[in-house]
Order: structure tokens, then sequence, then C-alpha cells
């Protein structure tokens, strides 16, 4: 086995070594596959840790470039072993930038009040009457608005800033299978300044 594709597998996924020589002998030494494998490895492992106790993390500050806006989040996960390390705070700074940038009202769709939500399908009825759709077809087109506002109120269903292509919701799966923990965006707050 080639000791430098070995490293490199390790480098790029975070994986114990054990797993890198399993995956690299299951794809005859192709890299590219070999990061395949373990990825679905550590998303489905990371599936199974999401219920798990997170008593341990950080609260972490990002402050904006000119002082006017800030953010406070607090981040969770099972030891304080992971929430002591370089690349958990460097995890945790991604989500605070995040808020700072995106704005999002909640974590979850789950925390979106019951009354916030009937006020956006109202306003949404009230912009597509004048159409005078059939009744199941307004409620369809609701549904899709709606689905486009917890995509822009809910964290973890933001795009992330760094990488649209996933949500932030993904990035912490990444992030759970890379840590072997789970965690758990527990809070945030958001101020700008003279708001």
């Amino acid at each position: 086995m080639n000791q430098e594709k070995l490293r490199e597998l390790r480098a790029r996924t975070g994986a114990g070594i054990v797993d890198c020589k399993n995956a690299l002998n299951e794809v005859q030494g192709d890299l590219d596959k070999a990061v395949e494998i373990l990825r679905k490895k550590g998303l489905a492992l990371a599936a199974k840790k999401v219920g798990r106790v997170t008593k341990e993390g950080i609260i972490d500050a990002y402050i904006h470039p000119g002082d006017r806006l800030g953010v406070l989040v607090e981040v969770n996960c099972e030891t304080d072993f992971v929430a002591r390390t370089p690349e958990f705070r460097r995890f945790v700074r991604d989500i605070a930038l995040q808020i700072a940038a995106s704005e999002p009202m909640v974590v979850s769709r789950e925390e979106v009040p019951s009354d916030v939500i009937e006020r956006e399908k109202e306003i949404y009825r009230s912009m597509i009457k004048d159409l005078k759709k059939p009744s199941h077809i307004v409620e369809k087109i609701v549904a899709g608005k709606l689905e486009k506002f917890y995509t822009d109120a809910c964290l973890l269903e933001q795009p992330f800033v760094k990488n649209p292509e996933k949500t932030v919701g993904d990035y912490i799966k990444e992030h759970i299978a890379k840590f072997g923990e789970n965690i758990v965006v527990r809070r945030f707050v958001r101020f700008r300044l003279g708001e």
C-alpha cells in the first residue's frame, strides 16, 4: 500500500488509519473513490449519532469588521475533548459567520412560531388571490412559498455561505461524521447596532 496515498486520504477525510486502508484496498488505490466511500460511511454514521446527548461545546462570538454587527452562538458536542480542538472552534466560527451573513430567524423549522407560519401563509394567499386559481393549486403555491421562507429563515436550511451547493445542515452532518460526535447548534443571537 502506498503510504503517501494513505496519508493524503487521512488528511482529506480525517478518518482512521484502518478505515482509510480498507477504503483504498476496496478501490485499488483510487484516492477520489476512497474519499467518496469514506464520506458515504461517515454520513451514514453521522445520521446514527444525531440523537445522542450533547452537553459540552463552546459559545463563540463573531464581530463583523466595523463593529456594527455581532453574533453570539452556542454549539454543543458530546465531549470537551472535541470542544477544545481548533477544528471545532473553526467550525463554530463558520456557523457564527453564517448567522452574521444570512440573518436566520431560528435554528430549525420546528422553532418557527405557529403564528408566524400562519401570517406568512396569509400573505402568500393574498399575493396570489388575483390569479383566480383553484384552492388546491393555491395551497400548493403557498406550500412552495413557505418552503422558500424556511430556506431563508431557518439556519439549518440556508445555503452555506462558504459553499452554497450545500446547506448548513449538510455542513453540520459532515462535521458530525468528521468528529465522530453529535453536534447541535443550540441557540444564537445576532446584534446590529441601532436595532
